[in-house]
């Protein structure tokens, strides 16, 4: 069925994965910056120096987000583009970008979702003690008033933070992305509280002083349990595994309810609180009241998941058959997982959702005649899409749906070998050359969905 005609049809980005130009303007280095000039840290030691050259390239990537003829294209702004150490002085030429970006968009008719943060930390709060020191959620409202009071009289969606089981969990626990930390379990819990702390204080920041109506919401990414079968009981089990802390002992971090339930029901789950023992934060008078604002939406990240039954000892994960399709990235493709997840969180938070991100790592390259063919990707877009449009069907308030990404990137740890854009991008030359997916996704934004 045809998705609703007021679906929000998207891409997205983030800025470190795009942007490069580190130093232009007076750019303050992020903690990903240090993180991947060191030797092993990232796959073949490629960093994110140059990355796509979207800076210098803005004119011609924007032309090609607008061709696709979506309506909003989700990215992120860099912090330490905007406030070179962090706090303080204001970069004229860093903002002076977005104010370009924000322009651009809206010529072409083009809505900006802008994001606060995606994991480009300042180096230079880092050094000041990160995400565990408490002063970080003042320091991070501090840069989102500078962005608001900038930006605001012509953006008005709004996502805090992105995904901050990620880079607590691989940033801050097993130490696998930036700054590469090995955090105790008590100190990784309370750099948490903190992000949380940040999201509701930048959430009030917002509200208070955007000159256009705001619509708030963030974009966090969580384990996704679907059921196994139709059964009542296996669904019961996936609903209660997918929202369970399923491994309290190791990196706990990837989880929904210990950052979901602070936020938008104002308290940390009973499951949580019991497992964590005296590592739990002791929260501050009115903390918790802080950090659980009014949202308008709830931004989901979903790419995979995982099956699971009732089991004879109760809920239990049972796995996929062998030989069952996987992206480059080893994550099984099931678009089950994108019908079950975002009913489960509407059912649990009750808010409005966008799918925030959601889209495959392959291996794409430019063909003898000149063209990127990637079936694989469009195979699986339809086949998350159908879900997505028979959980709206059945009631789940979906507001739109922003494929992730617009372009090839640098994808983190695992360097330039994953590629998830609709756009092939050669590194070497910085060429843009759209994919099939990205004519495909078109006429699926033509047609509404149908057929899909």
């Amino acid at each position: 069925m045809p998705f609703p005609k007021d679906f929000m049809w998207g891409v997205a980005s983030s800025a470190y994965q795009i942007e490069g130009a580190r130093q232009v303007g007076g750019r303050g280095p992020s903690v990903w910056d240090t993180f991947d000039a060191i030797p092993g840290r990232v796959f073949e030691n490629h960093t994110g120096q140059r990355a796509c050259e979207h800076y210098h390239h803005l004119e011609t990537d924007l032309d090609l987000i607008a061709a696709l003829g979506v309506k909003a294209y989700r990215f992120s702004i860099s912090w330490p583009r905007v406030l070179p150490r962090g706090t303080g002085a204001i970069s004229a030429e860093g903002m002076g970008f977005y104010d370009r970006v924000v322009d651009g968009l809206l010529a072409r008719g083009v809505q900006p979702f802008v994001t606060l943060y995606h994991w480009d930390h300042p180096q230079a709060i880092e050094d000041r003690g990160g995400w565990q020191a408490r002063d970080s959620a003042d320091w991070f409202a501090e840069y989102t008033g500078a962005v608001v009071d900038r930006l605001s009289d012509r953006v008005t969606h709004w996502m805090t933070i992105n995904e901050p089981q990620i880079f607590i969990g691989h940033g801050l626990i097993d130490g696998t992305h930036a700054p590469g930390l090995r955090l105790s379990r008590a100190q990784s819990l309370l750099a948490a509280h903190h992000a949380m702390l940040a999201h509701g204080k930048a959430t009030q920041v917002i509200r208070a002083r955007a000159r256009k109506t705001p619509l708030i919401g963030w974009a966090p990414v969580g384990d996704t349990v679907f059921p196994g079968d139709d059964k009542p009981e296996s669904i019961e089990a996936a609903r209660r595994l997918m929202f369970s802390i399923r491994n309290p002992a190791g990196n706990w971090a990837f989880c929904n309810t210990w950052f979901a339930d602070p936020v938008v029901l104002g308290h940390y789950p009973e499951d949580g609180l019991r497992l964590f023992g005296s590592d739990v934060p002791t929260p501050m008078p009115g903390d918790m009241e802080q950090i659980c604002q009014p949202l308008d939406f709830y931004g989901v990240n979903i790419y995979s998941g995982v099956p699971a039954v009732m089991g004879s000892n109760g809920p239990e994960i049972t796995g996929f058959a062998p030989g069952n399709a996987r992206t480059m990235f080893n994550w099984c493709v099931d678009e089950r997982s994108l019908y079950w997840g975002p009913r489960f969180l509407h059912d649990r938070y009750k808010v409005p959702l966008y799918i925030t991100e959601n889209g495959l790592a392959s291996m794409d390259w430019v063909h003898r005649d000149g063209s990127v063919p990637d079936p694989g990707r469009i195979d699986y877009t339809a086949r998350y899409l159908g879900a997505l449009s028979r959980a709206i069907g059945h009631g789940v308030d979906v507001r739109g749906y922003f494929h992730w990404s617009i372009l090839d990137n640098f994808e983190w740890a695992e360097g330039f070998r994953m590629r998830f854009g609709l756009v092939h991008v050669d590194y070497q030359t910085l060429k843009r050359t759209p994919k099939q997916s990205y004519h495909w996704y078109r006429q699926v934004i033509e047609s509404q969905g149908a057929g899909l």
